[in-house]
């Protein structure tokens, strides 16, 4: 079975929306520096992606050094949906996952569109995943 894409993306700019007025209203008194500010968040958003395939997640981020992590499905422990009102006016949502992968053990997909319908998703691909490789979660305390 080859790996197929369920998801490719990038969190939304209104994750930047505060940011972005602060700096809008700061721009007369800073001389315009405030919106260097403003573009680097910009950037920083703009280059942040995220790819989940049936296989794993592959987060990369950075402007000019560029940082990859990839954690496989199966080791993923929970999906948490988060929808902070200001998103739920523009219709976006955070994932949060939760994983048993050592150096990256929770995932943030923040500011995107359909949450819920990639909750799923990922959700069903988890368990068929799991069952493909015939792995089992087991939490020890």
């Amino acid at each position: 079975m080859s790996e197929n894409t369920i998801w490719k993306g990038n969190p939304s700019q209104w994750s930047n929306f505060i940011s972005f007025l602060v700096c809008g209203i700061l721009a007369p008194f800073t001389l315009g520096l405030s919106l260097i500010v403003a573009a680097y968040r910009y950037l920083i958003v703009r280059t942040w992606q995220f790819e989940i395939t049936n296989e794993r997640i592959i987060e990369s981020k950075g402007i000019l050094s560029k940082n990859t992590d990839e954690c496989e499905l199966y080791r993923i422990k929970d999906i948490k949906l988060s929808q902070p009102f200001w998103l739920r006016l523009v219709g976006l949502s955070n994932l949060i996952l939760s994983s048993s992968d050592r150096s990256h053990p929770t995932i943030s997909v923040p500011a995107i569109g359909n949450g819920n319908e990639l909750r799923e998703q990922i959700r069903t691909a988890v368990e068929q995943r799991r069952d493909k490789k015939g792995v089992k979660e087991v939490d020890y305390e």
